[in-house]
């Protein structure tokens, strides 16, 4: 039995990161970083024509037909170049659109999603932290269409989103178009600067019903979001081990560099047995979700706390093993520092998850 990615997985991963590499380098990331909007239209597009906006959607409307997996090692390679795109809440919104909507909304919304000409996210956290979709109190219209009211938090990339899934009383999920009235979008100043935030108001918007939302299908995009999320912050942290690793070789203290220090070197070893072994974790979450559907939800909650605890860990000891420059604005290590810090609180802490997963373990 092969226990590792594919050889399609493995060229997924390098063309993603190539091209990231070569369109999105360190000096143009530091320019969106400091930028107002940080984003970047030109690189999502270039990613979207590679087929990365609707790599798990169907063939029909666009899509490769790939699965949670392939997505996921997306996300990681995404994580690992801190790529200042939006295509978690993309991802989410398309994956709810193509498992909630019936047969006239998913062939009239997910081509134009899927190709990239238009941009989707997610709309689910309230205030307080709430994330899951058995606490969503916005009340869902009577029909298939009406209105909501309600305010929404943690929006990546709302300013720039022309549709927004969000999450209603009941599991339900509904669409709401960017220029409908009613809706209001604040940017919300966050501290990861890769992936924007907005809050988005809703008063008596007009908005569409998914037909078939409901508790189980939101639950999904759910889990979905989680492996998603435990992706990027295992490339997040295994690119901090090898940008503490590099400068280990080059910075110098006493006449030698410090990677000659033991205690640096147990640090570096010590970060590296914390998170590599974890990427089991999310690859065998991601192939629940399509393979062992009664493993999936307790296997994403799983892989979620873990490796966002653990992306949290590396980030501050990567920041120490820097020295003085990793504490600052110019140092490189904050820019993924706070990209862990967006990325432990997204979908719901580690300690929400945590606690899901022993109860669905029955403890």
């Amino acid at each position: 039995m092969d226990f590792d990615l594919s050889e399609e997985q493995q060229l997924l991963q390098e063309t993603v990161g190539q091209f990231i590499e070569n369109e999105c380098p360190m000096a143009r990331l530091r320019e969106l970083f400091d930028d107002e909007t940080g984003y970047d239209p030109v690189l999502w597009k270039g990613l979207a024509e590679m087929g990365l906006a609707g790599i798990h959607l169907p063939g029909d409307f666009g899509g490769s037909e790939l699965e949670v997996l392939d997505l996921a090692v997306v996300a990681e390679t995404l994580g690992a170049h801190a790529a200042p795109v939006p295509f978690l809440g993309h991802a989410l919104a398309t994956e709810a659109i193509n498992r909630a909507g019936n047969d006239e909304q998913r062939a009239r919304m997910l081509p134009s999603l899927a190709s990239g000409e238009h941009l989707a996210t997610v709309a689910f956290a309230e205030d307080g932290g709430v994330w899951l979709p058995d606490q969503w109190t916005i009340a869902a219209p009577g029909g298939a269409t009406g209105t909501i009211s309600g305010t929404k938090e943690i929006v990546e990339f709302g300013e720039q989103a022309d549709y927004f899934v969000v999450g209603l009383a009941g599991g339900k999920m509904a669409v709401v178009d960017r220029n409908a009235s009613g809706i209001e979008i604040q940017r919300y100043e966050g501290a990861d600067r890769t992936r924007r935030l907005a809050i988005v108001t809703f008063e008596n918007t007009e908005c569409e019903v998914l037909e078939n939302s409901d508790l189980e299908t939101a639950g999904r995009v759910r889990d979905v979001g989680l492996v998603l999320v435990a992706a990027d912050a295992f490339g997040g942290a295994r690119k901090l081990v090898d940008m503490s690793v590099e400068y280990a070789k080059s910075r110098e203290q006493f006449g030698v560099t410090i990677g000659h220090f033991q205690a640096l070197k147990h640090q570096l070893a010590e970060m590296a047995i914390d998170i590599e072994p974890a990427r089991a974790l999310y690859w065998f979450a991601a192939h629940a979700l399509d393979h062992v559907p009664e493993e999936a939800e307790r296997t994403a909650a799983i892989a979620k706390s873990h490796l966002c605890d653990r992306y949290s860990q590396i980030s501050r000891d990567a920041t120490e093993a820097h020295g003085g420059i990793g504490y600052t604005w110019e140092g490189d290590t904050q820019i993924w520092f706070k990209r862990a810090m967006q990325d432990r609180v997204f979908l719901g802490t580690p300690r929400l998850h945590r606690d899901r997963a022993a109860a669905l373990a029955g403890w």
